[in-house]
């Protein structure tokens, strides 16, 4: 094949659905003002100090809420995490609090909400936000981390959430 110069957004994301991704929730905000996003776009940044990053669309719903709140959680997904993944996906038009439903959180040190069964999950203090583009990325500072052992992973590639098992 021939590379494809000077690619429009339709050839990029065609061929973004060719990579792996490790499918996350970022949550954000409190009680009825909380919301999230699913992501595929989280990882670690520094192990000292600990530091992640998030790349977030910033025409996402949840998008203002991490400069309001400065905080947020990042729960990775097992692989029995499709249906929360579905609801932070925005999946039959949940939003905003209701996307919690079905699956059991716990409040970190910072007042972040973390999927109980992650697999890992980090509670993040908003250390600096970056906007580039049509995103903006988000580095969290490391305040606490869960992790639950042998959850497996979801992950989304060619166009559709696949699981590994442990």
């Amino acid at each position: 094949m021939t590379p494809i110069p000077d690619p429009d957004a339709k050839t990029f994301t065609g061929a973004m659905r060719a990579l792996v991704g490790n499918c996350s929730v970022l949550t954000v905000g409190d009680g009825d003002d909380r919301t999230g996003l699913v992501v595929t776009s989280a990882i670690s940044l520094s192990a000292e100090p600990p530091l992640l990053l998030a790349c977030v669309n910033r025409s996402a719903s949840s998008w203002p809420m991490f400069g309001r709140y400065g905080r947020f959680g990042w729960s990775s997904l097992g692989a029995q995490h499709e249906e929360v993944a579905k609801r932070f996906g925005g999946f039959g038009g949940i939003k905003g609090p209701d996307r919690y439903a079905g699956a059991d959180w716990v409040t970190a040190v910072t007042g972040a909400q973390l999927l109980a069964d992650a697999p890992a999950a980090f509670d993040c203090e908003v250390e600096e936000v970056i906007d580039r583009a049509t995103h903006s990325i988000v580095i969290g500072r490391v305040r606490a981390v869960l992790t639950t052992p042998e959850q497996g992973a979801l992950v989304y590639w060619d166009g559709g959430f696949r699981t590994m098992a442990a």
